[in-house]
């Protein structure tokens, strides 16, 4: 009998070793003031391998510098080029602040919370944290919105459109940030709030509320801050490309007439940058919605339960969220001509491909050069 009971003790204690483990969850080491914020769902879900933090805070890292790289150089660039200092270039200067803040406020934070594999600033900075990456957030898509607001009010409308002047350049940006500060302040308030999110190293809105007047937040926020920008940006791209391909065509029947291969005017050369233009501002818009739109799956799934949302999957919203910081001074540098001629000239070290083409590119009317690279 004794020998029996010493064969069995291994396999006793391994027993209770895997049950005290799967006693363990996510949420053992967040600090005791931070409880209170945390919700339920997360109670099931065992800790994560610490391999994921690393990996988590080295991306952060990674993208938090290229941010402040691209985004600080681009600003810096635009704002000192004379040439570059158009009343369109100040959305595309407000679209670069926007970027820059985002992980100027968000990277370090996320970084140390992962090296302690859960948040350690309290409550209040949960809050603040939460309510300034939505800010941040809210202002770029808006931006993005204003900007192809303002190619279709060039490209379609042509000299019918109103110009843009620099003070309405000022108060559509004014508008960006009233908007953004409406919309994030409100869970502050009380309708919804910013918690920690499943993998504790970061905070966001509670979209697991069973409470529909906290879920009511998530699904009229996602339409003024999502879907209304999507539509918009989208009506505003179709009619530009479709306005772009019809004068194209306009131009090869004009040049098959005269018999010639292609009309070298200035024209011409407008058309061809508007069409780059126009492709350039639908790629930078597509990735912008190609961060944010896990984000905004994983918000649906929260509120509607149609989807267990584990803390792993919670790791990537953040960082595809986050990356969209990352893609417009990218965008910038390959596709703007003067951007490339100004950024050789003031930081040579940075630039890049040959602008030999620029002058060429660059030639078009007074309202084409007006926003040119705005995208």
């Amino acid at each position: 009998m004794a020998a029996s009971l010493l064969t069995m003790e291994p396999q006793i204690s391994a027993r209770l070793s895997a049950h005290s483990f799967s006693n363990q969850t996510v949420v053992d080491m967040v600090p005791a003031e931070m409880l209170p914020w945390v919700d339920p769902h997360w109670y099931q879900f065992p800790p994560m391998n610490p391999l994921w933090h690393g990996i988590l805070g080295f991306a952060i890292g990674v993208l938090g510098f290229m941010s402040y790289m691209g985004n600080g150089v681009v600003i810096y660039i635009f704002s000192t080029t004379k040439s570059l200092r158009t009343p369109s270039n100040l959305l595309v200067i407000n679209l670069a602040i926007s970027d820059f803040g985002i992980m100027v406020i968000m990277c370090p934070f996320m970084v140390i919370n992962c090296y302690y594999e859960t948040w350690v600033f309290g409550p209040l900075m949960c809050q603040i944290y939460g309510m300034v990456g939505s800010l941040f957030g809210c202002s770029s898509i808006w931006s993005m919105v204003l900007i192809a607001m303002d190619r279709y009010n060039v490209i379609v409308k042509g000299i019918a459109g109103t110009p843009l002047t620099n003070k309405k350049a000022v108060l559509w940006c004014f508008f960006v940030w009233v908007n953004a500060v409406v919309w994030t302040i409100l869970p502050m308030f009380g309708w919804n709030r910013y918690v920690p999110e499943g993998n504790m190293t970061a905070c966001g809105t509670d979209y697991l509320s069973k409470d529909w007047y906290s879920r009511s937040y998530i699904v009229v926020y996602s339409f003024f801050v999502y879907w209304l920008p999507l539509f918009v940006i989208i009506y505003a791209y179709f009619f530009i490309v479709k306005a772009v391909a019809a004068h194209e065509k306009q131009m090869r029947e004009q040049a098959k007439k005269m018999n010639v291969a292609s009309l070298r005017s200035a024209e011409a050369q407008k058309t061809s940058a508007e069409c780059r233009l126009a492709k350039i501002g639908l790629m930078i818009t597509s990735l912008w919605f190609f961060a944010w739109t896990p984000y905004l799956i994983i918000n649906y799934a929260g509120i509607f339960e149609s989807y267990t949302i584990t803390p792993l999957f919670t790791i990537w919203g953040s960082v595809f969220a986050k990356a969209n910081a990352v893609y417009n001074p990218i965008v910038y540098g390959i596709s703007h001509p003067k951007y490339r001629a100004a950024l050789k000239q003031k930081l040579p070290l940075l630039a890049c491909g040959s602008d030999g083409d620029s002058e060429t590119n660059s030639v078009s009317s007074g309202a084409t050069t007006a926003t040119t690279g705005d995208a």
